[in-house]
């Protein structure tokens, strides 16, 4: 059954869509559900292509190629190709203009086998280092113990140290009797008696100028500058 639209016949079977068909557009349902190849799967089948016709490409053959025969698009091509050569899994070369790219199977077996090796050797070295912690963690145990002894010693312990804390507070207390901290507030002493008196000379100095120059009496000098009476030098 179908109906005319703007002129044309319309199928109604084909513009309901049928259990199947992709809906209104009439698309198949593994089309519109389609995903994507991830980089790894693109990776296998791009070694696919090398491993099963062990043959030599360059890049624009394997973008011919890939795309037809794995399902790879063209415009991933380069980039597959290229991490596959960092890893050491595909060979290139430059032969006059041209790059050429190849990868043997026996070549991934020995990358594999190696790659085996070197893994099994980090765990083995993971499984030694791991069994030589426990060792170490077993002998840590020894003497450790939660018993009444150990407790007593820890307590005693905390004592002492307690103790010793008390005993360089008070040592820093008598600090001031050492000779060396003596001398050093002896020394001290004299350069601050040597600078004031060098200061009092000054002003002896200066009232004894005043007194010449404007001949001002030397109390009232003291006392417009608040100098005390018994200002002299320090013995």
């Amino acid at each position: 059954m179908g109906c005319w639209v703007a002129g044309r016949r319309q199928d109604s079977s084909f513009a309901a869509g049928r259990p199947g068909d992709g809906g209104e557009f009439g698309l198949p349902d593994n089309m519109s559900k389609k995903k994507g190849l991830s980089i790894e799967e693109k990776r296998t089948r791009m070694m696919e292509i090398f491993f099963e016709t062990k043959d030599v490409f360059q890049l624009k053959d394997l973008e011919k190629i890939a795309p037809k025969e794995k399902g790879i698009t063209s415009m991933s091509v380069k980039e597959v190709l290229q991490s596959l050569v960092d890893d050491g899994m595909v060979d290139t070369d430059r032969i006059g203009t041209s790059n050429y790219f190849w990868a043997f199977p026996s070549k991934a077996l020995h990358i594999r086998t190696k790659k085996l090796e070197q893994l099994e050797s980090q765990v083995n070295q993971g499984t030694q280092k791991k069994q030589s912690l426990q060792q170490s963690i077993e002998k840590a145990k020894v003497g450790r113990q939660n018993t009444d002894k150990r407790a007593a010693m820890l307590e005693e312990l905390e004592g002492l140290r307690k103790q010793r804390s008390q005993l360089k507070a008070e040592l820093e207390k008598y600090q001031e009797c050492d000779p060396e901290v003596i001398e050093e507030i002896r020394q001290n002493n004299k350069v601050s008696k040597d600078a004031v008196n060098r200061w009092t000379d000054n002003v002896f100095a200066i009232k004894s100028w005043a007194n010449k120059k404007f001949g001002f009496e030397r109390n009232k000098i003291d006392k417009a500058f608040g100098i005390p009476e018994d200002f002299d030098y320090i013995d």
